[in-house]
């Protein structure tokens, strides 16, 4: 079962100013609490990697989930693209999140997909977490574009 989540936020900073946040996975660890840890890796074939420990409490519940990820698609100020690239030789299940900045009328849109294409997860439950997780994140990422 594989899991789609949408979500947009607007913002009153310049495209650029949100951009820079959002291409960079080490800030998520501070706007997004579902991301515990993400430390910038290794440079492959150009391509920057992230070490990104995703973390999530599911009622009494705590279920942690380690990925390599790594910015395939770096469009400055409007596209970035981070997918799931493991060095192990096994096969995994595919992550992808996919963020495009547009700008109006000084009013930044950040839209947002993620997709998780495996079966490990029961996709109502995670997707209300992530929901959850959304809510607070876009109040966060706020006040951290503020900072």
């Amino acid at each position: 079962m594989s899991i789609n989540v949408r979500a947009s936020l607007d913002a009153e900073v310049s495209p650029e100013r949100l951009f820079a946040v959002i291409r960079d996975l080490g800030t998520y660890p501070q706007w997004l609490d579902i991301v515990h840890v993400a430390q910038s890796a290794d440079l492959v074939d150009g391509l920057q990697s992230w070490n990104v420990e995703l973390r999530a409490k599911i009622g009494p519940f705590a279920r942690s989930k380690r990925l390599r990820m790594v910015r395939t698609t770096d469009e400055s100020p409007n596209k970035v693209v981070f997918e799931r690239r493991e060095r192990d030789g096994r096969k995994h299940a595919p992550w992808v999140l996919r963020s495009v900045v547009t700008e109006a009328n000084g009013t930044s849109t950040l839209d947002v997909h993620l997709h998780y294409g495996g079966s490990l997860f029961d996709g109502g439950i995670v997707e209300r977490v992530l929901a959850d997780q959304i809510v607070s994140g876009k109040v966060k990422l706020k006040q951290f574009l503020a900072g």
